[in-house]
């Protein structure tokens, strides 16, 4: 049965990544108990996947720092598969039980998730998400003399690139889908930001002789069984490479399902939000790549912002708008230089699957009016991702919207259901 937690934990943060730790740490400096939760096993998100132990960078170091000392309540593996505003109850699922949480105040810091864009031969084997290919390569998968060709678009790519190598593998092309107008023009930007600009530098400089390619995209993916070799379009011109993984990065999906669960308003597939980060229902402040994708720097200032306000505290979240500001202007920078080109969207053919969980190819897809007829007459998005992966697919292929989000938002074992009901009836709440 499911359980509820005796001593209302007051401000409740979903999301271990930057915007939620550094909203956890001023929320605490303000006097408030917090609890903290995320699915994964420890603190750091996606980006700082390493966790305290592992920091990823001394600013990572930082951060986890004044987590450890601030008191307030880490609570892992727990993921939320329901929410109810009104009540200011979250549903959340632990390792062999349910478990409602009540809050006092709600900040969402859900992060995002990697895009994929559908490519033929983007499902054959080892060809990755860059930031999947990472972690796995972070928890232990031999890359030693692999080669490996990172693609996509963004500073990211570098990143992963430079990563890889010092796990041992060959880099022998990085691909960016911007041209170079765009990328001198955020180069340019980069002296505002001369941190950023030496952390670019140094990157490029640690990937020896990798040719960065910009002005082209990965056309296809090739191999018997696994990959083995992938088709690069530059301009008018086609070229294969060899190599034994694609890591392939289009940007990312801010995680909205909770937000939408909550009754949050939404602009432009992100949370609307005022300027002390409160959404748009009582009680719920949401920061990080759920109000846009910008990188740490963003995610950690509105976090501070959020922690600050939920904390009743609009007067020390003020002092922080002014450097909110500027990560804002770069965010707005950094978006515009690797926006998307309209030729991906030309990439898959007939045969092409966009909807992995379900198998549904382009052919099918090509022909449907829209979201919901593809879900009723090809069952697309309804697979267990939840249309995760190919929702932001089909959004950039068709231009369609995705429609409401509905309970559980993530998979569920029916006992949690089950606790669930005799929770509702036992206690009284919502019958």
């Amino acid at each position: 049965m499911a359980r509820t937690d005796s001593n209302r934990p007051g401000i409740v943060i979903v999301g271990a990544g930057p915007a939620g730790i550094a909203a956890a740490v001023r929320a605490s400096a303000c006097g408030k108990k917090v609890t903290l939760v995320d699915d994964n096993p420890s603190e750091g998100g996606q980006i700082w996947r390493g966790g305290p132990s592992k920091p990823a960078s001394p600013q990572a170091s930082k951060w986890f720092n004044k987590l450890e000392v601030s008191g307030a309540k880490f609570l892992s593996g727990c993921r939320i598969v329901d929410a109810d505003a009104k009540a200011r109850t979250l549903l959340a699922e632990l390792p062999g039980t349910a478990v409602k949480i009540e809050y006092t105040d709600l900040i969402l810091a859900t992060g995002a998730r990697e895009l994929f864009l559908p490519f033929p031969g983007w499902t054959l084997p080892n060809v990755m998400g860059a930031g999947g290919l990472q972690g796995l390569v972070k928890a232990g998968l031999p890359v030693k003399e692999k080669r490996i060709v990172v693609a996509g678009s963004g500073p990211l790519l570098l990143a992963v690139a430079s990563q890889l190598r010092k796990y041992g593998a060959t880099v022998p092309i990085i691909v960016e889908q911007a041209d170079w107008a765009n990328l001198a023009g955020f180069l340019s930007k980069l002296a505002l930001h001369p941190g950023k600009l030496l952390q670019a530098f140094l990157l490029r400089a640690s990937l020896g002789a990798a040719t960065y390619h910009h002005g082209a995209w990965v056309k296809s993916a090739e191999g018997d069984g696994k990959l083995s070799r992938i088709q690069i379009q530059s301009g008018s011109r086609t070229f294969s490479v060899d190599c034994d993984y694609l890591a392939i990065a289009y940007g990312f999906v801010p995680n909205t399902e909770l937000a939408q669960l909550l009754g949050c308003g939404m602009k432009n597939g992100l949370a609307a939000v005022d300027e002390y980060q409160r959404s748009t229902i009582s009680g719920v402040l949401c920061a990080g790549e759920l109000t846009g994708l910008g990188g740490v720097d963003r995610s950690l200032v509105e976090g501070e912002i959020a922690g600050c306000a939920a904390a009743g505290r609009d007067d020390l979240a003020l002092k922080c708008f002014p450097m909110r500001e500027r990560a804002h202007r770069f965010a707005d920078g950094l978006n515009q230089a690797f926006a998307l080109r309209k030729q991906l969207q030309l990439l898959p053919e007939e045969r092409t699957i966009v909807c992995r969980c379900e198998d549904v190819p382009h052919g099918k897809l090509n022909g449907a009016e829209s979201w919901r007829s593809a879900k009723l007459h090809f069952r697309c998005g309804m697979g267990p991702c939840q249309g995760r992966i190919c929702g932001p697919a089909v959004e950039f292929l068709y231009g369609w919207n995705r429609q409401s989000v509905r309970p559980p938002i993530f998979p569920v074992r029916v006992t949690s259901l089950i606790s669930e009901s005799k929770y509702i009836i036992e206690e009284g709440i919502n019958k």
